[in-house]
């Protein structure tokens, strides 16, 4: 992820992290500021398990809204449109490797919502990259370094857009 440099995000990425950061704030904090206070009301503190998980269950969600918050101050909303034809954001791809002789399917979506267990790659990792703005058919060389790099084949494209399990990472 990106953190350090301007994240790219969509236009649904960027709602949807508006959306988390408003249920933290609305929701979450309220809950977890109550739990703090009941459980800083059953006395000594120094043995009070319940008191040192409700701060830190307060503790995550602070931190967790400045991360998205830092997220939103540093992001690039990009285009989740493209040509009909060509590899874009949120679009399976199957796509061979030419090395190994195996067709693998991923979908490309931003670095936030990347997950390879779940064959969902980057559009910013070296295959995304080398994936976007390309055809079915194309031969494309994907370049990990300078002296690094390997080839593969758009063997199909389906247009899937976003989904309602796609998630934002955790820091």
């Amino acid at each position: 992820m990106s953190i350090h440099g301007s994240e790219q995000l969509t236009k649904t990425d960027v709602a949807r992290i508006e959306a988390e950061i408003e249920h933290r704030r609305m929701v979450v904090r309220p809950a977890a500021l109550k739990a703090l206070k009941e459980a800083r009301a059953m006395g000594d503190l120094s043995e009070n398990f319940e008191y040192y998980a409700a701060k830190r269950d307060n503790n995550m969600n602070n931190s967790r809204i400045r991360y998205l918050e830092k997220i939103l101050r540093n992001a690039t909303v990009i285009a989740e449109e493209a040509d009909e034809t060509k590899v874009g954001m949120n679009n399976t791809v199957d796509v061979w490797f030419e090395e190994d002789d195996i067709t693998e399917t991923y979908r490309i979506v931003t670095s936030i919502r990347s997950d390879s267990r779940k064959r969902l790659i980057s559009n910013e990792s070296p295959l995304g990259k080398a994936l976007m703005g390309h055809r079915v058919g194309d031969r494309i060389q994907v370049s990990i370094d300078e002296n690094t790099s390997y080839f593969v084949e758009i063997r199909g494209l389906q247009k899937t857009g976003e989904t309602d399990t796609d998630r934002i990472q955790s820091y």
